[in-house]
């Protein structure tokens, strides 16, 4: 019986052991990220005054083109048809050490308000607010903590899907 006991205890020590070892150098983060392209679904811009919301505007909203984020497990990406442009971005990302920040060095061109066009790169530090299996959001802009009452801030929010 005792025996049997101890036989009983090494072999769950080994499951154990074997069921907890990293199969690969890709954590869980890096497997979401990089499964397949993200479709974006929408961008909201907000506007604040403080920490006061003064004004919400949703971008995109006529665009015919599918802009997707692409990320491999080499730390390349990929965007295609940013911001409604037939255009592929190329680039690198990274986590931050915290895996809070998406950090891109992808370079984009956009639009000024003053209609423009600039160079850009929109996700060189990107809040993650959200990643889960089936879906994406970063915020991009003003994300700093610290901020003055008077301080106006504008953040956009990306949300992208997995879509076929």
């Amino acid at each position: 019986m005792k025996k049997n006991l101890i036989v009983l205890v090494l072999a769950g020590l080994v499951i154990l052991t074997v069921n907890s070892c990293k199969k690969d150098d890709q954590s869980s983060l890096d497997r979401l990220l990089t499964i397949s392209p993200w479709t974006l679904a929408s961008v909201q811009v907000f506007t604040y005054v403080g920490s006061s919301l003064i004004e919400t505007d949703t971008l995109n909203t006529t665009c015919l083109l599918k802009q997707k984020f692409t990320f491999a497990a080499d730390k390349s990406c990929t965007y295609e048809n940013f911001i409604c442009r037939d255009t592929t971005n190329k680039g690198q990302w990274q986590f931050s050490n915290d895996k809070v920040t998406l950090q891109s060095n992808m370079v984009c061109r956009d639009t000024s308000n003053s209609g423009r066009d600039t160079t850009d790169k929109p996700f060189l530090n990107s809040q993650i607010m959200n990643l889960g299996g089936y879906s994406l959001v970063l915020q991009t802009g003003d994300i700093n903590s610290y901020y003055s009452s008077t301080t106006k801030r504008v953040i956009k929010r990306w949300g992208f899907i997995h879509q076929d």
